[in-house]
């Protein structure tokens, strides 16, 4: 039995961001486009000799237990072993901003997922993992399936795509978005025309577009600015809520020059889009 493993647990990128509809349930129905980037966190995962449970080493400060993503993922798998499982002590380096749209949380609670199926030896598929994701989050499904895809209904719905794999400027301004916040907004649009798959398949920009863009710009100055800022070497967009902004570059090189030139008091990264996931690719490795 394999004692520990560490692996990758990526950023996504959501291409667009439609909101065509609300359910009775008071739920969005979305279309999107998820494509992973090859940078985010790391996750170590170690079975533990006489001492069972799970233990994350370090928790993030004012996070409880039971609100962290990575121990309710560790404690949602464990309920599915018909025996008596090894403790596991989990530990992360953080990369990736909280709240920033990114999904590095439900990142995060993949590769817990797909790295404990792996330790404890579950052997459970990757619709039963997904199946246990997305009853943690909309966004966990696209992390353990580890496609670029097509998402719709909430985000759960994926059909596997392969947008261009260009290199991406993502900047993080200097605020927190609170998600249900922009979903309650009056002024949202979410009426914008159902979208044939096609365009999400060809990675046709002209069709892009995030219908929180607006409503988060006007709630949070901090966005437009950097949004202002990033539109004048080319289309900017919003991920998900926010807070963070990408642009799309034809190089690296491209996109580390303006990287270069960004105004003080913003953090971010270069990386490059990719449609298999970082985490995905580290496990075909390992086998």
């Amino acid at each position: 039995m394999t004692r520990s493993i560490t692996l990758p647990s990526p950023a996504k990128l959501n291409l667009f961001l439609h909101i065509v509809g609300r359910r009775e349930d008071g739920y969005h129905e979305l279309e999107t486009l998820f494509q992973f980037l090859d940078y985010g966190d790391d996750i170590t995962l170690r079975l533990t000799s006489g001492q069972p449970g799970i233990r994350l080493e370090n928790p993030i400060p004012g996070v409880p237990d039971e609100d962290n993503l990575i121990i309710r993922a560790a404690r949602a798998l464990a309920t599915k072993a018909s025996g008596e499982l090894p403790g596991v002590s989990i530990s992360i380096n953080k990369r990736l901003p909280m709240g920033g749209g990114l999904g590095g949380g439900s990142s995060n609670a993949a590769t817990t997922l797909l790295g404990l199926n792996r330790l404890w030896e579950l052997q459970l598929d990757l619709d039963e993992l997904a199946e246990i994701g997305l009853a943690l989050g909309a966004d966990v499904p696209v992390f353990v399936r580890g496609h670029a895809a097509f998402g719709e209904g909430v985000g759960e719905k994926l059909t596997p795509a392969f947008p261009p794999e260009d290199w991406f400027l993502v900047l993080k301004p200097a605020c927190d978005i609170n998600t249900g916040k922009i979903f309650s907004e009056q002024g949202l649009t979410r009426n914008t025309p159902k979208m044939t798959i096609a365009p999400a398949f060809e990675g046709d920009a002209s069709r892009y577009r995030n219908d929180c863009e607006d409503v988060v710009k006007k709630l949070y100055p901090e966005v437009k600015q950097s949004m202002d800022w990033l539109t004048k070497f080319g289309p900017a967009r919003l991920t998900g809520t926010g807070a963070c902004i990408f642009g799309r570059f034809p190089t690296e090189s491209a996109a580390r020059i303006i990287w270069e030139s960004k105004p003080s008091g913003i953090t971010g990264f270069v990386a490059k889009g990719v449609n298999i996931s970082p985490l995905h690719q580290k496990l075909t490795e390992l086998e």
